[in-house]
């Protein structure tokens, strides 16, 4: 696990939304077959901040742990394909995660990009940067067969930016029991 001592004042921090397994393994899977080979550097992902400061990183991550323990696994609807341009996206909602995210946002307003200021559309990528003829196909391919379907975000994971890898930081699972309807 690294250490703060790994993070500078200038190293970039992500941070992402941790998926259960079965989803994460079925996004992956796609964004190997379908993700320039030379450009895929990581995993698929659900993004929530691009760019959040590494002189942070302690704050940070004493903030993720306390948002974690109080966060039940947040239920998401995976409702639909998004055609990009130069790739494709699978789409999903979640009115937590949003909540989650806008709540994220006003703590660290001080410390946000343009980009991370805005609304969060959650979206998990499985190509990019390919010729817009080839992501259209794709597009058409996936929307073809595609039926609606719930997943979990389980967590939240913390990562630097290396230049195009990343490196996982640290996992905040959530820890609330989830909420039933009885």
């Amino acid at each position: 696990m690294p250490t703060s001592s790994s993070v500078t004042a200038d190293t970039a921090l992500i941070l992402t939304l941790a998926l259960e397994p079965e989803a994460q393994l079925f996004f992956d899977e796609l964004r190997q077959q379908h993700f320039p080979k030379q450009r895929n550097f990581l995993g698929a992902h659900l993004t929530l901040f691009h760019h959040l400061p590494g002189a942070e990183y302690i704050a940070l991550t004493e903030y993720l742990g306390q948002i974690a323990a109080a966060q039940a696994p947040l239920p998401l609807a995976v409702t639909g394909l998004r055609f990009m341009g130069r790739g494709v996206a699978y789409v999903l909602e979640c009115a937590p995660l949003q909540a989650l995210h806008r709540a994220m946002q006003t703590t660290w307003q001080a410390h946000l990009t343009p980009q991370d200021q805005q609304r969060l559309n959650p979206h998990v990528t499985v190509q990019n940067k390919v010729d817009p003829a080839v992501a259209r196909t794709l597009h058409q391919q996936l929307a073809a067969d595609f039926q609606p379907f719930e997943t979990t975000g389980t967590g939240l994971h913390l990562w630097a930016y290396r230049n195009g890898p990343w490196q996982s930081l640290q996992l905040f699972d959530f820890k609330r029991e989830a909420e039933t309807n009885a």
